[in-house]
């Protein structure tokens, strides 16, 4: 959730104060003119029981004060409830903000990816299974755009992470039981998926990009899902290795080992 435009509330109460304080001066020169009309009639020259128009004749002011008296204090009142509206308002958002944090400060990283990669790589090797490793790494939406949420998020992580928590909280729902998810950088994640094949790798990278549709319409950004799988693109654990440490943001020098395949939005 974004934060509050302040200025643009501001601006939009100072106009609806505006708005009570001209409605109350025209309500007061309708009366006062209105009350001169009557004057006469009361006080010069009577019609009728002059004690029935005076009381008539006060009692149109005092009701006239009453009614500007309550539009400034509905005003007041509706200011007051605005206000504990937006403190209770910023008070969710600070919430949501540390829940994200909270979400991902327990999120599996990079030591307990490197365990959990060789582990089940000696176990694809000894049973004679395959393994796939999903790479998600985020970037903005409009590649021409210098300054973004993404550029923001990798120098100050906090600043974005509603961001990595919708899309971490998105991926684990179209996850299987033995499935993992690690969080190995600002905008990286990996997915370590035992026993799947390069096809049901593609299909479940193409279910986490239709998952990561809203988090890119909410937060203005792009995800690139590669699938690497064992044996077919890779011979050896080290190889998985450099692939993933080739995308790590301390490890730019290094390159890929193997050609990775990319998995296209929507096709299969």
């Amino acid at each position: 959730m974004g934060t509050l435009n302040r200025t643009e509330l501001d601006s939009l109460e100072r106009r609806e104060l505006h708005l009570t304080i001209l409605a109350a001066a025209f309500v007061l020169v309708q009366a006062a003119g209105l009350a001169v009309f009557m004057y006469p009639l009361v006080f010069l020259h009577p019609v009728g029981n002059r004690w029935t128009l005076r009381a008539a004749f006060f009692g149109f002011c005092a009701l006239t004060l009453l009614f500007v008296g309550y539009l400034l204090d509905r005003q007041r009142t509706v200011r007051k409830l605005k206000q504990q509206i937006l403190a209770e308002l910023e008070r969710n958002v600070t919430l949501q903000h540390q829940a994200s944090v909270d979400l991902l400060q327990t999120m599996p990283d990079q030591n307990h990816f490197w365990d959990r990669l060789t582990m089940e790589f000696r176990r694809a090797m000894s049973m004679q299974k395959t393994l796939s490793l999903l790479l998600v790494k985020a970037k903005p939406a409009n590649a021409s755009a210098k300054v973004d949420r993404l550029t923001v998020a990798i120098e100050k992580d906090d600043e974005s992470s509603e961001a990595w928590s919708d899309a971490a909280k998105a991926m684990s729902r179209k996850l299987r039981p033995t499935d993992s998810i690690y969080r190995l950088s600002t905008d990286l994640f990996a997915l370590v998926l035992p026993e799947t094949d390069v096809l049901n790798a593609k299909r479940i990278a193409v279910r986490l990009q239709e998952e990561l549709q809203g988090v890119r319409a909410k937060h203005n950004l792009a995800f690139d899902i590669t699938a690497h799988n064992y044996p077919e693109h890779v011979k050896s654990s080290h190889e998985l290795e450099d692939i993933v440490k080739s995308l790590l943001p301390a490890q730019d020098e290094w390159t890929p080992a193997v050609p990775a395949e990319k998995v296209p939005a929507g096709k299969v």
